[in-house]
């Protein structure tokens, strides 16, 4: 892991409905999942400073069974091991990456330019 985004669970207003609610990068990027009824998690917003909101709900690729399962496992622990979140964040927006702003993305080295 090259960059420490000291990812952190937080909390929104209830009109920004999602199950999950990651912040990283100093409270820059805030990072939205749900669950499916199959326990499958699947990025659904993420906002940027200076962007704005990228809504992807609805047209999100689920993380894979296996990876859904250790996201619930980390989200449910006290404290998150940054390596494992940071994997699993980047997972889900590298296969959902089409539907998310490519300039923010890079902005904020949330993915690697290919």
């Amino acid at each position: 892991m090259d960059k420490n985004f000291d990812f952190h669970k937080t909390t929104m207003p209830a009109s920004r409905k999602a199950d999950y609610y990651l912040c990283c990068l100093d409270s820059s990027v805030f990072i939205d999942f749900n669950s499916s009824p199959d326990n499958e998690i699947s990025l659904i917003r993420i906002s940027f400073d200076g962007f704005g909101c990228c809504n992807i709900d609805g047209k999100a690729k689920n993380l894979n069974l296996e990876d859904s399962q250790k996201f619930i496992q980390e989200i449910n622990k006290e404290e998150l091991n940054q390596i494992v979140i940071t994997e699993l964040v980047k997972k889900a927006i590298r296969i959902n990456k089409e539907l998310i702003w490519t300039y923010a993305l890079e902005k904020y080295e949330l993915i690697e330019n290919e």
